[in-house]
């Protein structure tokens, strides 16, 4: 099992929230956090996946996006 952490700034997710969602329909995971931060609002989302490969082509995927992070650890 892998944990996807992702983070980006309220600018980055108003501007790609849509692709991001489109996205991550497309991975075979589970949602497990979804947190808006008080005061800038940034978001941070964690995702658990089964697959390795899966985590990494997700990370990779996220990263194309503007302003967002994203990184895989083992469960």
């Amino acid at each position: 099992m892998w944990r996807v952490i992702i983070q980006c700034s309220a600018e980055s997710w108003a501007t790609h929230a849509k692709a991001f969602k489109a996205m991550a329909i497309k991975y075979p995971g589970e949602a497990i956090a979804s947190k808006k931060m008080k005061g800038d609002e940034r978001r941070i989302m964690e995702y658990r996946l089964e697959n390795v490969g899966d985590a990494e082509d997700f990370v990779a995927e996220c990263m194309t996006l503007e302003g967002f992070l994203a990184a895989f650890e083992a469960l």
